[in-house]
C-alpha cells in the first residue's frame, strides 16, 4: 500500500479544484503533481489561463493559487504498480472536506477516467 505523499494545493481563494486519481512516479519522486516532463498538464492550464509554462514547484503553485485553482487526487492511498492507473487496487480516498470546508469550490474536475470514475463513489 503507498500513501499520498502530497499535500493539496489551496488557499481560501480557491474557487476551481481539479483532482488527479493518485501521483506517478516521478510526482512522488519530485513532491509535487504532475511531475513527468512528458505530462501536459502544467501547459494546458498555462494555455487556459494564459500565463508561461512554470518550470519550478514554487512557479506551478502560484500559478494554481494565482488562478483560483485547487489541486489535489482522490486517491489516499493504493496499491498501484508504476504510474498506471489501470493498475491500481484497493483505493482509499481522500476526504476532500479538507478542501471543500476552507474554500467556495463552484467547479469540480477530474483529470482522467480513473479520477472520474473514483470521484463518483
Amino acid at each position: 500500500m503507498i500513501h499520498h505523499p502530497i499535500k493539496p494545493v489551496f488557499d481560501s481563494e480557491s474557487r476551481i479544484l481539479i483532482l488527479g486519481s493518485f501521483p506517478s512516479v516521478k510526482s512522488r519522486e519530485q513532491g509535487f503533481f504532475y511531475g513527468h516532463p512528458q505530462n501536459r498538464f502544467w501547459s494546458v492550464i498555462s494555455s487556459v489561463c494564459s500565463c508561461d509554462i512554470p518550470r519550478s514547484i514554487e512557479e506551478k503553485r502560484n500559478l494554481l493559487l494565482d488562478n483560483h485553482i485547487a489541486l489535489w487526487d482522490v486517491i489516499n492511498s493504493c496499491e498501484i504498480i508504476g504510474s498506471s492507473d489501470s493498475s491500481i487496487k484497493n483505493a482509499v480516498p481522500n476526504n476532500l472536506n479538507t478542501i471543500l470546508d476552507s474554500t467556495n469550490i463552484k467547479y469540480i474536475f477530474t483529470n482522467g477516467a480513473k479520477a472520474h470514475s473514483l470521484y463518483e463513489k
